[in-house]
């Protein structure tokens, strides 16, 4: 670390970077909340490792990882993008990951593809509540992390405070490695607190010194803690008991076990970064401090039956496994798979078969192909560098495997092998499109199935209830985003239209109908009729049809006809076009014609008698109803389950998880919560989520009910 180096090797622009062996790479993923710095740090390392000339600008739109004209517009990153570079020898993966919740799926393929998480938190507006969930998750997997405090030269930053926060919200092993330096609201340099060196950036390069006498309080007070700290985690286990008797501890042992804790997941130093600042200090933490690809536990192996496969390892010569994290498609070079290899290596024109599987619900059909690999690349933003090969421990891009999407397993032909999905959340935003043209609507289609490959976040859906095409979608940014895609990069235009929530029909009351289908025509005529009665059942009750015929007035061979033609109209409905449900239909009487009666003209009059029952009797609009699970923090509880109220739910009660978090459960109408994962994220300032299972239909309030029926 900055403690024990003062520089390193660059890399050079223009040319890839490759690594000969896999404790030679690391896989570094940039985690934190939209706008707290992350691209710009990015930028940072590249040009202090001399990988870019100069660092660009998030509000010029001139950044390696931030090349997407939708990112340029919005100037916020949308999509995971690769960086890497060189230092002291070590090829170094950045994944720069997007910040806003809607784009959480491209978070979690960079958390797949990494070996460790760098925290990025912005010294002038702290840790978001998605930040501290994403530290949850990593600590539950055990995935090592470091804390890098960005914009400590802002005129609102205040980095102690900042700390504090960290160190409260993120828990135990949370400490500073080094302390800014602040001179009139400009950043003079880092104090490191176990060298106790001056790092001075004043004149644009690093020098060392001596911190000076007026520093020396503030260096004992965090000093004493780091090194508690480490000594902590140190596997020495007399080192505490000789650092309390006063024995001084040599900073080279303190700095060897700090970085064992570090790799291992159990202590997570504090950096900074300003304009200039830090960027040495974090490269010599990852080449040093993070684990290579050896270290990092392999996900879940099958075959493709599902049997576990063990023994895989980060072997550059052994089984191939391999696993896309994100599918992109460009209209000139086409689909652009970025590939993590756990094991073996990919080159240029082999055959890999790959497999998908698990996704089927979202549109991602099960399959299993082999494919010719195009050529390897080294992706710096949007530029593709040529790569000889991709060892294990690596990532690299490969071009044009048509079939691959984001999720799929790249393995040897002759031994086909799965990697177990990471896991994505739910998109629970739907959103109805319909084509603007008759040229769109006939390149929609395809249009789709490339977003949904590169998407695993995305679900598409086309309901044939309400006959809309329905994108469900993570919130109202990527929903702008996809439909940006469409317009720019496949041009296609498509409109927005009103959702339809698919509604139920049945019956109010009890009622008998008959239903007269006779009609004489040259030759053959028509004629049916049946007497039926119709009920309601209790909800969930389904359809019931009673044959109550005596004496033949039906012949046999005709009741299977009138059933038929009740379930095509029950199908239709008889009020608002929804089907209907819950009912009882008896067939008791009737008439027949020895010549003129046939198949088709029962199933017509059994469809009359239901439209005349509907004439004698109230009819009910049913909506569908789920069950809500709602998790959030407990500050608010409150008005999450009054917003649930105000909804027409039913709060059915809630326990709490974890610490300082309440699941809330309820039964809500789903026509009260096609925009909740806005309203939710709004209300929880991010932080909530919710799940929803369809649970039963209930009757429609009449106000309502008329709306809709008068509406169609």
């Amino acid at each position: 670390m900055a403690e024990r180096h003062s520089g390193g090797a660059v890399g050079a622009a223009g040319r890839a970077p490759a690594a000969d062996r896999a404790d030679a790479i690391r896989n570094v993923v940039l985690v934190g909340h939209s706008g707290a710095g992350k691209t710009t740090l990015v930028e940072q390392l590249l040009a202090a490792t001399g990988t870019i000339q100069r660092p660009g600008r998030v509000e010029d739109g001139n950044t390696v990882s931030d090349y997407d004209e939708v990112e340029v517009r919005q100037q916020r990153s949308v999509n995971l993008a690769v960086a890497p570079l060189v230092h002291n020898g070590i090829k170094i993966n950045l994944l720069d990951t997007p910040g806003y919740a809607d784009f959480v799926g491209d978070l979690r393929a960079g958390l797949r593809a990494a070996d460790a998480a760098l925290f990025v938190v912005s010294a002038s507006d702290g840790v978001d509540g998605l930040t501290q969930m994403l530290w949850e998750e990593c600590s539950q997997v055990g995935m090592p992390r470091a804390v890098v405090i960005t914009k400590i030269d802002h005129q609102r930053a205040d980095f102690d405070e900042v700390l504090a926060t960290c160190q409260d919200i993120f828990g135990d092993g949370v400490a500073p490695l080094y302390l800014p330096v602040i001179t009139n609201g400009h950043v003079n340099g880092l104090i490191g607190l176990l060298s106790q060196k001056f790092y001075n950036y004043a004149t644009g390069t690093r020098t060392e010194k001596d911190p000076g006498a007026e520093y020396e309080a503030q260096i004992e007070e965090h000093r004493g803690v780091l090194i508690e700290g480490i000594i902590q985690e140190s596997e020495d286990e007399s080192l505490m008991e000789r650092y309390l008797e006063g024995e001084p501890i040599d900073t080279k042992v303190l700095i060897d076990d700090l970085e064992k804790a570090v790799a291992r997941g159990s202590f997570y130093p504090v950096l900074c970064s300003g304009l200039g600042v830090g960027a040495q200090e974090i490269l010599e933490l990852v080449t040093q401090g993070f684990p290579s690809p050896l270290e990092h536990p392999m996900p879940e192996i099958t075959d493709l039956s599902g049997k576990p496969v063990k023994g895989i390892t980060c072997d550059p010569n052994g089984p191939l496994v391999a696993e896309i994290v994100k599918t992109t498609s460009d209209p000139y070079v086409g689909r652009i798979s970025l590939v993590r290899v756990f094991s073996g290596s990919l080159r240029p024109d082999m055959t890999v078969h790959v497999s998908g599987h698990g996704l089927a619900d979202r549109g991602h059909e099960d399959h299993d192909v082999d494919e010719r690999i195009g050529t390897l690349t080294c992706p710096l933003g949007k530029q593709q560098r040529g790569a000889a090969k991709g060892m294990a421990g690596d990532i690299v891009a490969v071009a044009k495997l048509s079939r691959a999407e984001t999720g799929d397993t790249l393995s040897d032909v002759e031994h086909p092998l799965l990697m177990t999905a990471w896991d994505m959340p739910d998109p629970l935003l739907p959103v109805a499109i319909t084509a603007k043209s008759k040229a769109d609507e006939d390149k929609l289609s395809q249009a789709l199935g490339r977003l949904v490959a590169e998407d695993p976040t995305l679900r598409l859906e086309n309901n044939a209830e309400t006959r809309q095409l329905v994108l469900w979608c993570m919130g109202e940014a990527h929903t702008d985003v996809l439909l940006d895609r469409l317009a720019k990069r496949h041009g296609v235009e498509v409109e927005r239209i009103e959702l339809r929530v698919p509604l139920r029909e049945t019956f109010g009351g009890k009622c008998k109908a008959m239903g007269r289908n006779v009609k004489q025509t040259g030759g053959h005529g028509q004629y049916a009729i049946c007497h039926l009665e119709v009920e309601p059942l209790p909800s969930g009750g389904g359809f019931e049809f009673v044959d109550k015929i005596v004496g033949g007035v039906v012949p046999r061979q005709f009741i299977p006809s009138v059933e038929k033609g009740v379930r095509a109209q029950m199908e239709r409905g008889v009020v608002a076009g929804y089907p209907m449900v819950d009912v009882r239909v008896t067939l008791y009487d009737g008439k027949a014609h020895s010549v003129d009666s046939s198949d088709m003209a029962f199933q017509i009059a059994g469809q009359l008698a239901l439209k005349e029952a509907a004439s004698k009797v109230s009819t009910l609009l049913l909506e569908p109803v789920d069950e809500l699970s709602v998790l959030v923090a407990d500050d608010y509880v409150g008005s999450v389950m009054s917003d649930l109220s105000s909804r027409r739910g039913r709060v059915l009660g809630t326990e709490p998880v974890g610490t300082g978090r309440t699941l809330v459960k309820a039964e809500v109408p789903e026509l009260e919560i096609t925009r909740y994962a806005i309203d939710l994220r709004s209300m929880s300032h991010g932080t909530g989520t919710f799940h929803r299972t369809f649970l039963r239909y209930e009757p429609l309030p009449p106000n309502l009910a008329n709306k809709v029926t008068a509406a169609d």
